[in-house]
């Protein structure tokens, strides 16, 4: 007897159906095809265990199993139990009236139990757009899966649950979630608060200005100044997630395993640090079976390269179409995907090997000509991609033991956040949400200077050496803070302003 069940296959961060055909005929044996993967193919053997433990057994018959579209990598153990239901289907065990309505997808353990399946958010999301009545996922995903609002969700526990609901023998309520009440009752600030920092007003000024037009930036400093502490603290003054972006910061977690069991719905801004020895493809997305990196994991939040100069040179030039188009295309023989990377980069470095070039009190012990090695581990495409660059010195004692209150985090967020509905109040017609997006286009279109900004840029660009790929983050990183400072025009103190955050750019500054 021919039955069909359906299951689903992720791709990038949605999913595809997948019709799963089984048909028992007189013979023996067990044929599984449509390109299943090595863990699809010993579905065989953990169906067999599973179908014991609930008092039944394997059709003694020649089963044929076909996974439709056949040119599709079907992947992991996520389709036990849609192929374990389609085989008692075909038996005639389960009722096939309601395989046609649901989307069943859950890894079978030996003695039938459910356990959790990765992408469920993106499997629930195309089961109803195809129009599917619900889905049939272990009991571990159900709130996850619930999130996609108008499907029926049934968790189940074990085999013989799910048996016993296709034959309508027990009824089980779909799981049901209010994902307004869930996004803002969890929608609330970071624990890490920039109240904690003390000192360093200039560079969290910087971190301000970088928020708010959604500018990559380096923060340059000995040990111990504070780099990483302040880093820590940007997420929470970035603008708070959308409920769009919540789902779709979501989808990106569930494909890749992440979402924790706490929580099914991402609503803080993410923010991933990877150790300065990770691979390229662990960084950008990929491997054998694509799954996304670290920049698709922070898409929506923030990126953080500690040590930016000890990276491979390899890894950080991978990043680099990444940061212009904010997506990842991984392409393969058969197939391609695509992550977005819609995120802001956060990287600090030393100045110098021995980490004291320009320190205030202690002397740089590198031999001539390192602090510029040192340097050129970072090539100028990377660094034409970030904004600002701002050199930070330590924390003088009278600050570290002062008792002035420090801005809390909730204070900047505020401004950060009137500027940003600035600017998209000002790229609506464009296909662009932050000053840090501008293309050469936009910054004729946006940016107008005045005789007295336009010689203050002139004078900056002739007496420091800046470069000329500087004039345009200048322009850009000036737009920002004038939206900060609620002002249509672009001003002088604005320019100069942007003009201390190219500390890179000065062409004697590793001399």
């Amino acid at each position: 007897m021919l039955v069909k069940s359906y299951g689903s296959s992720i791709h990038g961060i949605h999913a595809q159906t997948i019709t799963v055909e089984v048909n028992i005929v007189s013979g023996f044996g067990f044929f599984l095809v449509g390109l299943p993967d090595s863990a699809v193919k010993e579905s065989q053997h953990r169906i067999e265990s599973a179908l014991m433990s609930v008092g039944l057994k394997m059709p003694g018959k020649k089963i044929v199993i076909n996974m439709a579209p056949a040119d599709i990598k079907k992947e992991g153990a996520s389709y036990d139990l849609t192929l374990a239901v389609g085989i008692l289907a075909a038996n005639q065990q389960v009722s096939e009236t309601k395989l046609a309505r649901y989307i069943i997808m859950g890894e079978l353990s030996l003695d039938g139990s459910l356990q959790p399946i990765k992408g469920v958010l993106p499997i629930a999301l195309n089961a109803k757009e195809e129009n599917f009545e619900g889905i049939i996922i272990p009991r571990q995903n159900a709130m996850e899966a619930a999130l996609a609002q108008g499907i029926k969700v049934y968790g189940l526990e074990n085999l013989r649950q799910v048996i016993n609901f296709l034959n309508d023998k027990i009824s089980i309520e779909p799981t049901n979630i209010d994902l307004e009440e869930i996004f803002n009752r969890q929608l609330q600030l970071s624990e890490l608060d920039f109240a904690d920092v003390k000192g360093q007003e200039k560079v969290k000024r910087a971190l301000e200005v970088a928020a708010a037009g959604g500018h990559n930036v380096l923060m340059i400093g000995p040990p111990g100044s504070g780099k990483t502490m302040m880093a820590k603290r940007i997420a929470g003054i970035l603008p708070p997630l959308t409920l769009e972006e919540a789902l779709e910061t979501t989808k990106i977690h569930s494909v890749a395993g992440k979402i924790g069991k706490e929580t099914s719905l991402i609503t803080q801004r993410p923010f991933q640090s990877p150790h300065h020895t990770i691979s390229d493809v662990a960084l950008v997305g990929g491997g054998t079976y694509p799954q996304p990196g670290e920049i698709s994991l922070a898409h929506n939040g923030v990126l953080f390269l500690d040590e930016l100069p000890e990276f491979k040179r390899t890894v950080l030039e991978v990043m680099r179409q990444p940061l212009e188009d904010r997506k990842i295309t991984i392409s393969r023989a058969r197939f391609s995907v695509e992550y977005p990377s819609n995120c802001m980069l956060v990287a600090s470095m030393n100045p110098c090997p021995c980490g004291y070039y320009n320190h205030p009190e202690k002397s740089c012990v590198c031999a001539p000509g390192m602090v510029q090695k040192y340097l050129n581990r970072i090539s100028g495409p990377l660094l034409d991609r970030i904004d600002i660059h701002i050199e930070i010195v330590p924390v003088p004692f009278s600050d570290l033991t002062s008792n002035v209150a420090a801005e809390s985090s909730a204070v900047i967020r505020e401004r950060v956040v009137r500027a940003r509905k600035v600017q998209q109040e000002r790229f609506k017609n464009d296909k662009i949400f932050s000053n840090a997006q501008m293309s050469s286009k936009h910054i004729k279109k946006y940016v107008h200077l005045d005789e007295a900004s336009k010689n203050l840029l002139k004078t900056a660009v002739e007496r420091l050496g800046l470069s000329a790929r500087a004039y345009d983050r200048i322009l850009k990183v000036s737009r920002t803070i004038a939206d900060l400072d609620n002002s249509v025009e672009i001003k002088s103190s604005h320019i100069a302003e942007a003009i201390q955050y190219r500390t890179l750019d000065r062409e004697n500054w590793a001399r």
